[in-house]
């Protein structure tokens, strides 16, 4: 399959990239081996169903793309230079013991595959800031997970088949994002407050009973996301979680909030939505910066005069 020049980036009279990302190729283009310049590989969004050695072991290779394409394998063999993997949306089953030998990958992109475990060797890939494993089928994720020192930006876990995650996803302090919604989990260790660097975590759409009383440990969360769970309350350290200001809490049997409640001054969303609360704390009306609550489907005893105070502020209040 040949390669149309205008996918072809020069710098300095040398082939430095191929973009050709939905241009309807079903296989790699014959001429992109032998240009042994190339820093960065996008062939995102098309039909290509075998990824040769050839091209992962390019010399210079930092950056290689192949998301949503037809993939059933991989190499085993990788660049000196790779530091951005994408093979999303393909139709992967297993892994080769070599990819978690490229050490020096910074970015893993292993998403909407069929994958049903991961080894221990994951531990080797030091260097790795992301990892997107959602949208698979795994049923465990190893302890190994918790010696990533790097791994600050993102780990997408959603939409697997885990009914637990390993203890030592706590060891992970210097994680700004965790995804676990959409699987099965029951239960969230302790060691989840040792991530205290989480900004994002999104728990919907499990069978959580209960949430961590580490919760508050977490001081720099901004946002949490249980919709879809079995809650019944709340930790009351949650209200130790101060930079809080998005709380998800809808399609729960909440019977009710933490007493504490009023400490979490930076909350500007709280959505309540089809819960079993009966009444509301009057720690709500004091929420300075809180401008929406959301109560449909809440099916509240009485509601409190302060509601139309916090309406008068200009809260969105939906009842």
């Amino acid at each position: 399959m040949q390669l149309h020049d205008s996918a072809i980036r020069y710098i300095d009279g040398e082939p430095d990239a191929v973009l050709a990302a939905n241009t309807g190729l079903t296989a790699i283009p014959d001429a992109l081996p032998r240009l042994r310049h190339l820093r960065r590989i996008d062939l995102d969004g098309n039909a290509i169903t075998e990824l040769p050695a050839t091209v992962t072991t390019l010399p210079r290779l930092h950056t290689l793309l192949l998301y949503d394409n037809e993939l059933t394998s991989l190499p085993a063999e990788f660049g000196p230079a790779l530091r951005h993997f994408s093979v999303g949306r393909n139709h992967l089953t297993t892994l080769p013991d070599e990819l978690w030998q490229a050490t020096t990958l910074h970015t893993l992109n292993l998403a909407d595959n069929q994958l049903t475990e991961l080894p221990d060797a994951l531990r080797a890939l030091a260097a790795l800031r992301m990892l997107d494993l959602g949208h698979n089928q795994l049923r465990e994720i190893p302890a190994a997970i918790g010696d990533l020192p790097q791994l600050t930006d993102y780990l997408y876990l959603s939409d697997n088949n885990l009914r637990r995650v390993p203890a030592a996803l706590g060891n992970l302090d210097r994680l700004d994002y965790l995804n676990l919604a959409d699987n099965q989990l029951t239960e969230l260790p302790a060691t989840l407050g040792g991530m205290t660097a989480l900004r994002e975590l999104r728990l919907y759409n499990n069978a959580l009973t209960e949430l961590p009383h580490t919760l508050g440990q977490l001081h720099r969360l901004q946002e949490l996301h249980a919709r879809g769970n079995r809650l019944a309350a709340l930790p009351e350290s949650l209200a130790q979680a101060q930079q809080l200001r998005h709380l998800d809490l809808r399609d729960n049997p909440l019977q009710r909030l933490p007493e504490g409640i009023a400490a979490l001054t930076e909350l500007t969303h709280l959505d309540l939505r089809a819960t079993a609360l009966r009444e509301l704390p009057d720690g709500l009306r004091s929420l300075p910066r809180l401008g929406k609550l959301d109560l449909r489907w809440t099916k509240l005893d009485r509601h409190p005069d302060w509601l139309t105070d916090l309406r008068h502020r200009g809260c969105v209040v939906l009842l």
